[in-house]
């Protein structure tokens, strides 16, 4: 099938990233939120973003002129029926699975039989959300990466239910988004956080045992590996409170320590230090330019 109309769950940073790419592919996007705030403030970063992108058309192919016809193709609402005539829905809302399972329930019988439902869920089992609908092999899920509109990566998760056909669509797409399609299954974490987690959670407890300090530990892996960031650094970015969820979803599933989360991270959740989001957690964001690593 031709995806041409594409339904939005969400317009936050994620939702509303996959909504300027897709609009930027030439989609007509329908954003549906829970309040019309929650769609002014989503829109309004979309607007700086395309303004950004336009600032430098020879490197992101945006002219001003472009730009102002990505932001025609989008449109926001606060009521479901909006997206009863979608080709594919993407659902990016909080994650947590009950919240998935009730909106993706209450879109079954609105959205049309053809659509494919997808969720950009990081580390809830797709079979899961699945079951909350009557299309299970019409489910899968498109995992994107923030900041959506510059990272390439997309996997693309498939179910045992999973139509061959529809895992076709979604990777071309994804394509046509202008991403980079990677085929995964419904096993925890995908591809990248199943290597990533366990990664980011050895740099917390190599600074718990002494190894080296945040900022040695960070300086390490960018030039001794070549990464663009640290892992204290990228753990900010992502931000810790969702670091924590994932590693609970992930301890469930293998039951391994390399899942489990180490002390100090649960001690800054529980402090409300998430990151840079909120302006604290392995680094003092208090001056964004140049973050002071912590003490603990």
């Amino acid at each position: 099938m031709a995806i041409q109309k594409v339904g939005v769950l969400g317009c936050g940073l994620m939702g509303s990233g996959i909504a300027q790419v897709a609009a930027t592919a030439g989609c007509d996007v329908t954003v549906l939120e829970a309040e019309q705030r929650f769609l002014d403030k989503g829109f309004a970063g979309i607007e700086r973003s395309l303004a950004k992108l336009a600032e430098k058309p020879d490197k992101s192919g945006i002219t001003p002129e472009k730009a102002k016809e990505i932001r025609a193709r989008l449109q926001g609402t606060t009521d479901k029926s909006g997206l009863a005539d979608c080709d594919i829905v993407i659902e990016a809302i909080i994650e947590n699975v009950e919240e998935k399972k009730k909106m993706h329930s209450a879109l079954d019988s609105i959205v049309k039989r053809d659509a494919i439902f997808a969720s950009n869920t990081s580390s809830i089992s797709i079979t899961e959300l699945m079951t909350a609908t009557k299309r299970p092999e019409r489910f899968i899920g498109l995992h994107f990466f923030n900041p959506v509109p510059l990272m390439k990566l997309v996997e693309v998760v498939r179910t045992i239910a999973t139509d061959p056909a529809v895992l076709d669509t979604a990777v071309e797409f994804g394509k046509r988004l202008g991403k980079v399609p990677v085929r995964t299954s419904d096993k925890t974490g995908f591809i990248v956080n199943r290597l990533l987690v366990p990664y980011l959670l050895d740099a917390i407890r190599a600074y718990e045992e002494g190894v080296g300090s945040i900022p040695d530990i960070d300086n390490a892996m960018k030039l001794g590996c070549g990464y663009p960031m640290g892992p204290f650094t990228l753990l900010d970015f992502v931000g810790l409170d969702t670091t924590y969820y994932i590693t609970h979803v992930m301890y469930d599933e293998f039951k391994e320590r390399r899942f489990a989360s180490p002390p100090l991270l649960k001690r800054l959740v529980l402090a409300g230090w998430y990151g840079k989001k909120t302006g604290k957690g392995f680094y003092d964001w208090s001056d964004p330019q140049n973050p002071v690593p912590g003490e603990f």
